[in-house]
């Protein structure tokens, strides 16, 4: 399908509308948040890492349960609930003097979050046809990358000159405005009461089950994690690389972040063309390798032109990576356990960028950000040359989608 047809389904749209503003908000708001950390409280590496540790943590500690649940309520009841509560705790953030007043802000948000991402994964997959997931996938994702192009530059300089209010204040609205659109979103599924502990722990043992028995969301699951970690490592510091290596100020931060999601909007263009004829497992691989390529680039020249080109080669590659992986999620997983696996997926990565950033601030100062990064690169690559590996050993033909909706590879269909 083509994103035209895709976003003339009504309750897509309306789920896509509210996915921009209130990613939009939310980008304006983190870089407020990281631009006054970096320069006027003056924050060290250390504790601009814990700023996502504080939001990570609790993400991968609830998460798994959270999918449990979300595979049990109301959808649209979850994710207006989870917009609520996130518009009052992003409105804490006007009486922030300190940086740990946002690790708090920033422990709250999460726990909320992890109720609304698989929620809004399973609606994806419940209003899209199987065929058009991929685009639907490419579609959302391109509304964070359009607003990761604009709101960094609009972050830095709004802090520069008008204070962060205006961003917090924002979020506030954006988080309103994604449950006004939610609300009027149409589907068919009937929620089921969670009756009891003990089925709730034999359901999310049924999720982790068919995560490590299915080779290919096995496959992406590791590649993903790996790779997260990676990627983790290299973005945590780039606030004190753009302060320390190319000594720039803040508007310089939020403009060659904005790279990244330009990067990543130029990518989704070429997505759902390749992925009629190439498996989801072979784009991953393909994105790995990019990403790594442009981080080592990056690391190894250092200059402002340079680090311009990587930021928008990263996100090429990273688009390239999560994009498919989650569709071939949504796809192969059945769907009476799709926000489980969904909510591993994000524990997983949650767990992965929490020991990425612990150690990211503390490697830095000992060896240096720029060697850093050339090991983050490195990490990249060696995943896909092994996946790469992988996929010649087992030549894995592409998706294909049954006549009732139900997508698995061939290879799993004949196994």
């Amino acid at each position: 399908m083509t994103f035209r047809e895709v976003l003339s389904i009504v309750s897509v749209r309306r789920l896509w509308l509210a996915q921009l503003v209130s990613v939009f908000g939310d980008f304006l708001c983190i870089f407020a948040v990281f631009s006054v950390a970096t320069f006027r409280l003056h924050a060290n590496a250390a504790q601009l890492s814990l700023l996502l540790v504080f939001y990570m943590l609790p993400l991968a500690v609830v998460s798994p349960l959270a999918g449990v649940l979300v595979d049990r309520w109301s959808l649209k009841r979850t994710m207006i609930t989870s917009d609520l509560i996130r518009a009052l705790i992003a409105a804490s953030m006007f009486f922030a003097t300190r940086v740990e007043h946002f690790y708090a802000i920033f422990v709250a948000l999460s726990i909320v979050s992890a109720f609304f991402v698989p929620a809004q994964s399973v609606t994806v997959r419940l209003l899209v046809p199987s065929q058009g997931l991929l685009t639907a996938n490419a579609l959302m994702a391109q509304a964070m990358q359009v607003t990761q192009i604009v709101t960094p530059a609009i972050a830095g300089i709004m802090v520069d000159t008008v204070g962060p209010n205006i961003a917090y204040g924002f979020d506030v609205f954006s988080f309103l405005f994604s449950a006004l659109m939610v609300s009027g979103i149409s589907y068919h599924r009937e929620p089921q009461p969670a009756k009891s502990l003990a089925i709730m722990h034999r359901e999310m043992s049924e999720g982790l089950k068919f995560i490590f028995t299915h080779s290919a969301v096995s496959f992406v699951m590791i590649a993903m994690t790996i790779g997260m970690f990676a990627i983790r490592c290299f973005g945590a510091l780039m606030a004190v690389y753009v302060r320390d290596i190319l000594s720039a100020t803040s508007s310089l931060f939020g403009v060659l972040n904005s790279m990244v999601g330009l990067g990543m909007i130029i990518a989704t263009q070429f997505i759902h063309r390749a992925g009629k004829d190439k498996p989801a497992k072979s784009l991953v691989v393909f994105g790995l390798l990019v990403a790594g390529c442009f981080i080592a680039f990056l690391a190894a020249l250092g200059t402002v032109p340079t680090t311009f080109l990587g930021m928008l080669g990263l996100g090429f590659g990273v688009a390239f990576v999560f994009i498919p992986a989650q569709t071939l999620l949504q796809q192969v997983t059945p769907m009476a356990m799709l926000g489980r696996v969904s909510s591993s997926l994000i524990s997983a990565l949650a767990f992965t960028q929490v020991t990425a950033l612990t150690l990211s601030g503390g490697l830095a100062q000992v060896i240096g950000i720029r060697n850093l990064y050339f090991g983050s690169a490195a990490l990249l690559i060696l995943l896909s040359v092994a996946g790469y590996r992988q996929l010649t050993a087992a030549s894995q033909p592409p998706l294909e989608v049954s006549p009732v909706g139900t997508e698995v590879p061939i290879s799993e269909q004949t196994s």
